[in-house]
């Protein structure tokens, strides 16, 4: 008869074994897995965790609480495809082409030549998911623009922008090129649950996954589930909708987090929440809030580029901790390739650095300063960069339109022959709502931001991404806006 401690002894080899062999196990040395979640006009008030009194955000506040904070967190544009385009790329969106957001049917696309993280990541051996808002071409799901596939997914499902014709029960997702048609629910949950399937059933479990998570929340045209509007009374129904809607995307949230926890992998994932942009704040949804900060989506100044930016990575990441260094959507790619061991892409510019020292409280170090241009901004600034706590912001002789997606041959051409004027000069150390202007008081700060400014703008705007002229389709003489430009849309193709 075998001893009893041989017999343990056994029984803890082969279940050593057995662990080892599962997949999903987590060792110290296995690449991490990589979780990036996007909300979509999501201000820095917008939250609980980042001031805000009355809005309902538990998952996302318990996430804060385990995780980092950033409180210099900046989307690299202050409006949705460019955005997503920075966070992709690494690049300023301006230097690839992603001038302004992109409506369907446009030329203008991130092109096949630009090298994404997801792509990056998938040939490192990582299987790859994209679910939620896309918005990164504009011939969605045709064979002429790349789509999620050709820029790095395995898996996507997806929308060419909003879940349309809003929130509840859309009609426009579509999975790895195949249109699904209406679905029943609500765009979060829905994203959520492909996410959470994915995660659970759809991956090869013998590699480590990268999940970009896209939530449509609170972007409009909004529509929000009962469960959640009930928890905020007022007078204005709007108030309800949009609060709703916020928590709504946390209900999201912790679904995703709720299956990572499941499949008992977080102790090896990263996962980082942010917003693309500041908060819209419409005539018909008023409600959004940029805290402290001034103006909102569409803006060069604070409150439509600062976002809210929450980190988790256990072991890596001191839980319940803040910082405060600038960082940008441009930081994404750099810092994931070192985080998973792989090369920068060669021969390309890029506009970020890793931020990896940040998650041990540690200083970055940047080559340049970070860098944001809106030629259609509805400031008066169009660009702008920050170094350390100063941000220097400048007009444009000639700038595009502040509304509306046409391409035109004027706007190209503006684009290379505009200069900076209109300076403006602000320490965010100590003036966060940008009140006062420091050019004629920090001179020497100013020239050098200046030259900084105008040796990257030189750079970008006399090697610009060319775009066909394009006019947003008309549907009986008259422009039309979402859900209508969706509910007319065979007709619009048919013209």
């Amino acid at each position: 008869m075998f001893r009893t401690g041989y017999c343990a002894a056994l029984l803890l080899t082969f279940t050593i074994l057995a662990v080892a062999q599962t997949p999903d196990a987590q060792t110290p040395d296995a690449p991490p897995n990589i979780v990036i979640v996007l909300a979509d006009d999501l201000g820095y008030g917008d939250l609980r965790c980042y001031g805000h009194a009355t809005i309902q955000s538990p998952n996302i506040d318990r996430f804060a609480a385990d995780g980092i904070r950033l409180t210099s967190c900046y989307s690299a544009h202050p409006n949705c495809s460019p955005a997503r385009a920075g966070l992709m790329t690494g690049r300023t969106p301006f230097r690839i082409g992603i001038y302004n957001w992109i409506p369907m049917f446009s030329p203008m696309h991130v092109r096949q030549e630009e090298t994404t993280i997801a792509t990056l990541l998938r040939n490192a051996g990582y299987d790859t998911c994209h679910v939620g808002k896309w918005h990164l071409n504009g011939d969605f799901n045709k064979p002429n623009q790349p789509q999620p596939s050709d820029h790095g997914f395995n898996h996507w499902f997806s929308t060419q922008n909003n879940a349309l014709p809003n929130h509840r029960n859309p009609e426009n997702f579509v999975r790895n090129g195949n249109e699904v048609g209406p679905l029943e629910g609500y765009s979060a949950q829905l994203v959520a649950s492909e996410a959470a399937k994915w995660l659970t059933d759809g991956r090869d479990t013998e590699k480590p996954f990268f999940l970009f998570a896209c939530f449509h929340e609170p972007h409009e045209p909004i529509a929000s589930a009962p469960e959640f509007t009930q928890r905020y009374s007022s007078d204005d129904p709007s108030f309800a909708a949009h609060h709703g809607n916020v928590t709504q995307l946390d209900d999201g949230f912790g679904r995703i987090l709720a299956a990572l926890d499941s499949l008992d992998v977080r102790m090896n994932t990263l996962v980082f929440f942010t917003s693309d942009n500041g908060p819209a704040i419409t005539p018909m949804h008023p409600h959004g809030s940029a805290g402290p900060l001034r103006d909102k989506k569409g803006a060069i100044y604070e409150g439509g580029i600062r976002v809210p930016g929450i980190i988790q990575w256990p072991g890596h990441i001191q839980p319940g901790t803040t910082n405060d260094t600038p960082i940008s959507g441009v930081d994404l790619l750099p810092t994931l390739c070192e985080i998973a061991g792989i090369d920068l892409p060669k021969e390309t510019v890029l506009d970020g650095t890793s931020i990896v020292p940040v998650f041990q409280q540690k200083p970055i170090q940047r080559s340049k300063p970070l860098y944001w241009q809106f030629n259609r901004a509805k400031s008066s600034v169009k660009v702008a960069v920050r170094e350390g706590k100063w941000k220097l912001v400048a007009g444009l002789t000639q700038a595009g339109p502040d509304r509306g997606a046409d391409l035109t041959e004027q706007e190209m051409a503006q684009i290379k022959s505009a200069e900076l004027i209109g300076f403006e000069l602000y320490n965010l150390q100590d003036d966060i709502g940008e009140s006062t202007n420091l050019v004629n008081v920090e001179k020497a700060v100013f020239e050098a931001l200046k030259k900084e400014m105008s040796s990257i703008f030189d750079e970008i705007r006399f090697d610009p991404v060319e775009w066909p002229s394009w006019e947003w389709p008309r549907y009986e003489s008259s422009r039309i806006e979402w859900p209508e430009y969706w509910l007319n849309r065979k007709q619009l193709k048919q013209k």
